[in-house]
């Protein structure tokens, strides 16, 4: 019986000493959705609460909040969703998109009111990420992590900094011009390159052989390699890739590795092809997909696994956007949550 309880004790110890730091929600449009109506509430018929308070009793400790340069989410917008997410105890990862509008592997636009030359924009995005990070510490929000662009597969502000249009340089100057920004506001918060597919091994491996460049941007201007994981944009999106690419990542750089986007469909239309097809489409299969994201994360070597950050977990009414699966919320169409919040 003694060692029945002994045993008990060490694998308690270990689940908890193997956990991840990171438990994640992208929660960018949260505003304004309750600005249309919605509120949350929890399944068992409890009260409406703030949704991150919701998010926090159940694990999350970190809210993503992106900002574009103009439109819907301006600095202003997350300035204000920063203090919702500080207040329940949430650390908080911005995403700077660059841009006046989603900025991903297809769509980099440099915003309207910005230079279009590779000196001025070097001078803007350096001060323009500065001015930003000083705002958030400001009003006492610090940022604890910021990803300087957002799916920069291709590099960032296209054409100038397009990859495959004019090389690695550009991106990378611009690159090391965003952290400067980051490093000459804050000496804490954690710097992040964000790109993705992440379980795309050669395109892994094409983006980060080229990235750092002499005098542009330096392996230590980056602390955290961040990528996207999906299983609805093609079926060779495996656990089995995604391990095998970033062992391979980690074990050249050492860096840190986040899944900084993922979600698993709750819903999804039969002419969809998964990549991981023997996971239901459920509020338990989205629990599997993100406990087996972290399974791979831990096997990472000396802890460079962070964790992982659930894409708009509570974007009601967004079907139409991202991919052709009609839910991956992890609430149901009237704000209650479903089992699967309970991810972490």
């Amino acid at each position: 019986m003694r060692l029945l309880h002994c045993l008990c004790c060490t694998f308690v110890f270990f689940k908890f000493a193997l956990s991840l730091s990171i438990n994640g929600a992208d929660i960018s449009s949260l505003p304004l959705l309750e600005s249309g109506g919605l509120s949350y509430s929890e399944s068992d018929g409890g009260l409406t609460k703030p949704f991150e308070t919701i998010l926090s009793s159940h694990g999350f400790n970190l809210a993503r909040i992106r900002v574009w340069t103009a439109g819907t989410y301006t600095q202003t917008y997350a300035l204000a969703l920063a203090k919702r997410a500080k207040f329940v105890g949430m650390k908080i990862l911005v995403d700077l998109h660059y841009s006046d509008t989603w900025a991903d592997p297809s769509h980099q636009a440099i915003p309207s009111s910005w230079p279009t030359d590779l000196d001025g924009l070097n001078t803007q995005i350096y001060e323009y990420t500065r001015d930003l990070v000083n705002a958030f510490s400001s009003q006492g929000t610090p940022i604890d992590y910021i990803q300087v662009g957002n799916e920069i597969n291709d590099g960032l502000l296209w054409p100038v900094g397009r990859i495959s249009v004019n090389g690695f340089q550009g991106a990378s100057e611009l690159l090391h011009s965003a952290v400067a920004g980051v490093r000459g506001a804050s000496s804490s918060a954690k710097t992040v390159v964000h790109i993705a597919n992440g379980w795309d091994a050669d395109d892994v491996d094409w983006f980060f052989s080229d990235i750092f460049i002499s005098g542009a941007l330096s392996e230590s201007d980056v602390d955290i390699f961040g990528f996207s994981f999906y299983p609805f944009y093609g079926t060779n999106a495996t656990f089995d890739a995604l391990s095998s690419s970033l062992t391979g990542v980690e074990s050249i750089y050492k860096k840190d590795i986040l899944i900084a986007e993922t979600d698993w469909p709750f819903a999804c239309s039969p002419s969809v092809a998964l990549s991981e097809p023997s996971i239901p489409l459920s509020a338990t299969g989205q629990q599997t997909w993100v406990h087996d994201i972290e399974g791979i994360l831990l096997e990472l070597p000396e802890g460079h696994g962070l964790g992982v950050v659930y894409w708009e977990p509570g974007w009601v009414g967004n079907a139409d956007l991202g991919s052709s699966c009609s839910d991956a919320l992890l609430v149901d169409s009237s704000g209650a949550t479903r089992t699967s919040i309970n991810l972490f």
